[in-house]
């Protein structure tokens, strides 16, 4: 049974919650060094590899909302909390309220069905209302999309109620464990509200194509930008890359149950981390490209301030995605001409979206499979330095299957990226933990940043408000949206750090040119006239991308420990960060709160969140009889 402390509500929880924040250290200040050279000189001394776990699609919320110290669903008496009690419509018509309530093993919380996360309700269940989110129509504007008149089938009632469902360290005990050992962020936003290619792209190049759209007007997305190409990304368009419209010599990977479905996308020609990464060698690096007038429209002169201003030596970068090459497994699944399993998503690859990686036989070099990254851990094969982007897809590859027995279940849960519909969430975390297992275990563990963060919210209630920073008269999309987990694994992090800063997927950035001592995205010419152009037209500064040095946005430097960067504390041992092999290789993980330790706040509080007497984790996938 979980330990409860008895706390009665209003006043009483009021006290519980201070001693509750105190004792967790919620309030201690971000720490790191004063002096900003003294910084830069610290992390380069220290951090040579950069690994980013990217998976899919869940709110902050949903699964660290009663994660002691952090900014959660009970950080404050339910009126304070936006949207904690939200409108919902019964099947009778009659409107009911639900709150945020916990699910666990008992009602198999690791496979949910996947909710909407489209770009334009993900606007509307923020519900901005003069500029400011009110975070309250996460459950009726998801009923809604099933019910938009007259009332609502028991299957939309449902899928409202999901949205306001979340997980613990119960059903996530991996997750947990890194949060509580290292550092977890609880104010990282997705950069545009949305789905997940956004983000995908955000993460390699602080922006999702908005110095595109000021470049080029007439490649603005049309309508409300949910279907179909433009600028800037704010849907799963493919790339044009391995799509039916590709006629380059060499094409890329892609699903073979793609097309006919996907719309596709403008080829993208902006500035992103594999351009700087190249350092003083790309000027001859983009020579190669097969179609430099097309491809490099928007980045000459950038090619050149590079040549002149990055650094010295070209820093090695890789994007490890799941099904982008054969895979152990794949006769398990369809392959198309080219070999590719269909584990593969092709959107969420986020290098592909570019003609200047696609069309350049060396850049395009830096694309592998994920068997390609276990490989290369397991035989301790990876370059001197360098930055590591890893994804998992619809089917892991390491055989897992579902702890929930369920038939529909055991064949359609079987991804490991944690996206919703097609992932487990054990077996996603799983896989987090086999990668983290092998770098601690590695040569590479006293020189790393593990960063394991979500490119979207999901669609799931998140309580925060994002700070609405670029809306655009006329335009229809947002930045930010609502809160992603973020979690830094290093020896040099903050042991149970909560760290307060704010960011977005554009921090991850900014860490990466701090650590290998790139310019700034946001300082390339071309960037910065589009930047000065977008002041111009619309009186907004910010619109470009987000990794200035001077940005609001973190560099995520508040996690780790000044005392371990100085070099005057200990780093933290790889064994802080191993887990046990055979419980990472079975399921159901052989953890929970309790084994760990962890009081949620809910249970610190006294509070048995109430789950609705016709609620269903999978409203789709196993409809309620």
């Amino acid at each position: 049974m979980r330990r409860v402390v008895a706390c009665a509500l209003a006043l009483a929880w009021s006290v519980c919650m201070v001693a509750m924040v105190a004792s967790a250290g919620a309030a201690a200040p971000a720490q790191g060094p004063t002096n900003d050279n003294a910084r830069l000189a610290q992390l380069r001394q220290k951090i040579k590899y950069v690994f980013v776990i990217y998976q899919e699609n869940r709110s902050f919320d949903s699964y660290f909302g009663t994660f002691p110290g952090a900014d959660g669903f009970f950080s404050g008496l339910p009126r304070e909390i936006p949207g904690f009690q939200q409108p919902l419509q019964n099947t009778d018509g009659s409107m009911t309220l639900v709150s945020p309530f916990r699910i666990g093993p008992e009602q198999w919380a690791a496979d949910t069905d996947d909710v909407d996360h489209s770009h334009t309700r993900t606007v509307a269940k923020m519900n901005i209302t003069n500029g400011v989110p009110k975070m309250d129509r996460f459950a009726l504007v998801e009923e809604q999309k099933y019910a938009p008149s007259g009332n609502p089938s028991l299957v939309a009632k449902q899928m409202g109620e999901l949205t306001m469902a979340y997980a613990d360290c119960d059903t996530v005990p991996y997750l947990w464990m890194y949060a509580r050992r290292f550092s977890l962020y609880d104010h990282v936003f997705e950069s545009i509200s949305g789905p997940s290619t956004p983000g995908n792209l955000v993460i390699i190049a602080a922006q999702a194509g908005i110095t595109q759209w000021l470049l080029h007007p007439n490649e603005t997305f049309a309508d409300d930008g949910n279907t179909g190409p433009g600028v800037p990304v704010v849907n799963d368009a493919d790339p044009l890359w391995g799509s039916p419209s590709d006629k380059s010599a060499h094409p890329m990977a892609v699903n073979p149950k793609d097309f006919p479905g996907y719309d596709i996308q403008y080829n993208l020609t902006f500035a992103s981390l594999p351009l700087t990464l190249q350092g003083r060698s790309l000027p001859s690096v983009a020579r190669q490209d097969s179609d430099a007038n097309n491809d490099l429209r928007d980045v000459r002169d950038d090619i050149s301030f590079v040549g002149r201003n990055g650094p010295a030596s070209a820093v090695p970068w890789g994007w490890y995605e799941e099904g982008y090459t054969d895979e152990p497994g794949d006769d398990a699944g369809p392959l198309d001409a080219m070999g590719r399993h269909a584990s593969y998503i092709t959107h969420h690859n986020g290098p592909q979206y570019f003609g200047y990686i696609a069309n350049n036989t060396q850049m395009r070099a830096h694309l592998h499979g994920l068997g390609d990254f276990f490989s290369a851990l397991q035989k301790q094969t990876l370059p001197g330095s360098g930055v590591f982007y890893v994804k998992g897809g619809y089917r892991n590859i390491f055989g897992m299957k579902p702890a929930n027995p369920d038939p529909a279940v055991q064949k359609n849960f079987l991804g490991d990226d944690d996206h919703p519909a097609y992932s487990d969430a054990q077996i996603s975390e799983a896989m987090v933990a086999k990668i983290v297992n092998l770098i601690a275990r590695s040569k590479y563990w006293k020189q790393s940043a593990i960063i394991v963060t979500w490119d979207d919210a999901e669609g799931d209630y998140d309580h925060v408000r994002p700070p609405v920073r670029q809306i655009i008269p006329g335009e229809s999309w947002v930045s930010e949206g609502p809160r992603v987990p973020f979690i830094l694994i290093s020896p040099y992090a903050r042991r149970g750090g909560i760290v307060h800063d704010f960011g977005d997927q554009s921090s991850v950035v900014k860490l990466v040119n701090d650590v290998f001592g790139l310019p700034p995205l946001a300082g390339l010419p071309n960037e910065s006239r589009a930047t000065a152009l977008g002041l111009a037209r619309y009186g907004v500064d910010s619109l470009g991308p987000e990794d200035a040095q001077d940005s609001s946005i973190t560099d995520l430097v508040g996690g780790f420990d000044a005392g371990r960067l100085a070099g005057t504390t200990a780093p933290l041992p790889a064994s802080d960060a191993i887990i046990a092999d055979d419980m990472v290789n079975g399921l159901p993980p052989g953890m929970s709160c309790k084994s760990l330790g962890i009081v949620p706040t809910d249970a610190q509080l006294g509070i048995a969140t109430t789950i609705p007497a016709d609620f269903n984790p999978r409203p789709k996938t196993n409809p309620t009889k």
